[in-house]
């Protein structure tokens, strides 16, 4: 499939109805004219959006684990004054389609296949990926390979932990499903399915507005009632595993390409101390910019900081 719509959205569908004090900026972000579509990486249908003109410099945006690309459909729009932004769901997330399996290749495939396909790769100026938490991990894997395609990767907020934080970590929380996967549950009614709607890590959002968004483009109605649009089957993919976490400060030093990172002083999968380590694993030459106040989930507690540090990593990339 390679279908495309461009359209002004319909607020009263970008919003739930029982959402209360949105605000303006937030409003006009949601309304900004965008493109709507799918594109096909290895079988499957991916979905996307795209905002800005094509003759500007490209950015792909890349979203967390169980998210979707509507997670950026309001921070695209402040960007796209400057840029091509494509936003898309990784498939069995959002509104992609699902898979049998979700290996690391798979991800890395489907980010050199989004980008060709929305014509990032036909400007003079090599896009860049924004990619938030898990779409950290898949920025990070794709760039092994295709680092000579991009002109780098703003990695925001993934989790990297001292070693010793990693066990701890693993020790006290629950590792990701084990086993084979269990179907969604199906819930009776839309609100009952909404007040299952949690933020992992927890955090407190600023913007109530934000996470009511959020919850909504996460559920889709099935027979029955309501569930997640995420199929369960990523759960059972290559991302979250320990041994991995205890590499990863190494392997993003060494990760060929431009680099950068936002993320959360207050978050508790990146923080200070990640900062200070992922430096002495060789990443001195990385910018990295601590938003203050901010959690895991920058785009929904500080947004606007989010995307003035964005912008400025942007603007100095491209001024060289």
């Amino acid at each position: 499939m390679n279908t495309a719509v461009t359209a002004i959205p319909d607020l009263a569908r970008e919003l739930p109805a029982d959402t209360v004090d949105a605000p303006a900026w937030l409003k006009d972000a949601l309304q900004v004219p965008r493109e709507e579509g799918w594109v096909a990486s290895g079988g499957r249908n991916i979905h996307y959006f795209r905002w800005g003109n094509p003759e500007n410099p490209g950015l792909l945006l890349m979203h967390g684990f169980l998210a979707h690309s509507r997670c950026f459909a309001f921070i695209a729009p402040f960007l796209a004054e400057q840029y091509h932004v494509v936003a898309f769901d990784f498939s069995g997330m959002g509104d992609s389609d699902p898979r049998d399996h979700y290996t690391d290749a798979v991800r890395a495939a489907e980010v050199e296949d989004v980008a060709r396909a929305t014509g990032l790769f036909e400007h003079a100026i090599k896009p860049i990926v924004i990619a938030h938490s898990y779409g950290g991990h898949v920025a990070i894997t794709a760039m092994q390979d295709q680092h000579a395609l991009f002109g780098g990767v703003i990695i925001c907020d993934l989790m990297l932990l001292r070693p010793e934080r990693v066990k701890a970590f693993f020790k006290a929380e629950k590792p990701l499903r084990e086993g084979a996967p269990r179907p969604n549950r199906i819930y009776p009614d839309y609100e009952t399915a909404r007040g299952r709607f949690v933020l992992s890590p927890p955090q407190p959002v600023t913007v109530p507005a934000l996470f009511d968004y959020m919850a909504y483009h996460s559920l889709k109605q099935v027979e029955g009632g309501w569930s997640w649009k995420f199929d369960a089957g990523v759960f059972q993919g290559e991302f979250g595993q320990q041994e991995g976490m205890l590499r990863l400060g190494h392997v993003i030093a060494d990760t060929p390409g431009r680099k950068a990172i936002v993320y959360g002083q207050d978050s508790v999968l990146f923080d200070d101390d990640s900062a200070d380590y992922l430096r002495e694993c060789g990443g001195t030459d990385i910018p990295t910019i601590g938003i203050p106040g901010a959690r895991h989930h920058l785009m929904l507690d500080e947004p606007i900081a989010f995307v003035s540090a964005l912008r400025a990593v942007l603007a100095q990339w491209l001024a060289q």
